[in-house]
């Protein structure tokens, strides 16, 4: 039998489901790493593809992060420590700029990279119990280095994500809902599922309207409040030029649901 790759890609109508296959720890890899940044170019040029869901294999674990003993082992080989960062970062980068809605999973254990990457999604749910999710890498004589640091500030506040960081204090579900880490909580064993009905949900909204709103509150939401009004009205004026605002219209006077396909 076949060794499966390090990354699971399925198709669900227009939600793209990827999924780390190194249960029940599901380290991200340099193959894993190679093969998710793959696969994210392919799906931000891909029409068909309206949302992107991150999880991974088993119950037991989203991701204990990077593979520390293959970093020590093969680093060299991938061009040293500052190249397999950049790549880190970069993919990172690419998933909180898609133009897509992306869903995270967090269960289990969500440490270093297994937390820094949902960080790059704009929904993240958890589940109610069993999911350790922090950024440990103190205890390892260094800090997070895939922008986790910063888009954790970000997400929670400076105060608490100084004391989740500087602690290197992991925490569960209910209080990574409390303070704003997670939009929602479920029970484990219906986390992935109701991922899915999200996703399904978001690829039934207008793809360039959607899109209009990540520009508008993911990319200008740091941009100076004129310049962040220059995007919103651009994206505004895509979606007056666009067959789907006037089919959302035309269904709304018509008190039908609209069928978005994104034109």
């Amino acid at each position: 039998m076949n060794k499966p790759g390090p990354l699971r890609l399925e198709r669900d109508g227009a939600v793209l489901i990827l999924s780390n296959t190194d249960a029940p720890w599901n380290r991200m890899s340099f193959a894993y790493m190679d093969a998710l940044e793959q696969a994210v170019q392919q799906a931000a040029a891909d029409p068909d593809v309206r949302v992107l869901l991150f999880t991974s294999d088993g119950l037991d674990n989203f991701s204990v992060g990077m593979d520390l003993k293959q970093l020590v082992r093969e680093g060299a080989d991938r061009g040293g420590f500052e190249a397999i960062l950049d790549q880190r970062r970069r993919v990172l980068g690419m998933i909180e700029a898609l133009d897509k809605p992306s869903i995270a999973t967090l269960y289990g254990n969500c440490l270093g990279g297994g937390l820094e990457l949902p960080l790059a999604c704009h929904f993240r749910l958890a589940a109610e119990q069993g999911a350790q999710i922090g950024l440990p890498e103190l205890e390892l004589g260094t800090v997070p280095a895939w922008g986790g640091s910063v888009r954790l500030t970000r997400c929670i506040g400076r105060e608490r994500a100084l004391e989740m960081i500087l602690r290197a204090r992991k925490i569960d579900g209910p209080e990574a809902l409390r303070i704003g880490l997670v939009q929602w909580l479920h029970p484990l064993a219906e986390l992935k599922a109701a991922a899915l009905a999200l996703a399904h949900e978001l690829a039934e909204k207008p793809p360039i309207a959607v899109a209009g709103v990540l520009r508008s509150v993911v990319g200008a939401g740091d941009l100076p409040l004129e310049a962040a009004l220059d995007a919103e009205r651009e994206a505004v004026r895509r979606c007056f030029a666009s067959r789907d605002q006037a089919e959302g219209m035309a269904a709304f006077m018509e008190k039908r649901k609209a069928n978005f396909n994104g034109s």
